[in-house]
């Protein structure tokens, strides 16, 4: 019996690595205004917190009408995307339990939707940010992923079930199923793929496996 325990310590700490939602370890800073003039190619950001990573559009870049649930951030000039199991995502005090069904069985999903006041770098100082350049084909498909990211039942727009990890953020129903071998890290590779990048989706489960390929 004394083995057991730290089997399942040791267990825990890796789901929570995979699971990707410790999020208070992104602590905001002051926001900013954007800078940099445009280009051909679209700025995207991709932030990670060690554990979980999303991806952060600028406002100014999206397509007149896309993702709706962006006029619930009027004001807001990035906006970053996250994905991760619907329970243990949004919990404030997650338990284990919660992090061993959220990993270990296929459940329901949110998009962490949060707008930015100011760019990525400044609003998560203590991140790591890496900047990708994407053709415009390119960042039509990866706005098109997130999209197809909100559950809206047909609806046009999803309605947000339960208030974000921030003041500036909610969540929202997302499609997709999370668990062991589809985590949030899992879910910002695909988009990435989706728009272009030479992302390997296949075993991205842990934030640092998406941001060395990126580096």
């Amino acid at each position: 019996m004394p083995a057991v325990i730290p089997v399942v310590a040791i267990l825990v700490l890796a789901l929570t690595a995979l699971l990707g939602v410790s999020a208070a370890d992104q602590r905001p800073a002051a926001g900013g205004a954007a800078a940099g003039a445009a280009t051909a190619a679209v700025i995207v950001h991709v932030v990670s917190n060690g554990w979980h990573t999303g991806i952060v559009l600028a406002r100014a870049d999206l397509p007149a009408g896309a993702i709706p649930e962006a006029e619930d951030f009027p004001a807001a000039p990035y906006l970053e995307f996250g994905w991760g199991d619907a329970a243990y995502f949004p919990a404030r005090s997650p338990t284990v339990a919660m992090a061993l069904a959220a990993a270990l069985t296929p459940t329901p999903a949110v998009v962490h939707l949060v707008g930015l006041p100011g760019p990525p770098r400044r609003v998560f100082a203590a991140a790591e940010t890496i900047d990708v350049a994407l053709p415009p084909a390119g960042f039509r498909r990866l706005v098109d992923y997130l999209e197809a990211s909100f559950a809206r039942g047909g609806a046009r727009r999803a309605e947000a079930g339960a208030p974000g990890l921030y003041p500036f953020s909610r969540f929202y129903p997302a499609t997709g199923e999370f668990h062991l071998f589809n985590t949030c890290n899992t879910w910002a590779a695909r988009g990435l793929a989706a728009a272009g990048l030479p992302v390997t989706v296949a075993g991205t489960l842990r934030a640092e496996e998406l941001m060395a390929q990126l580096r």
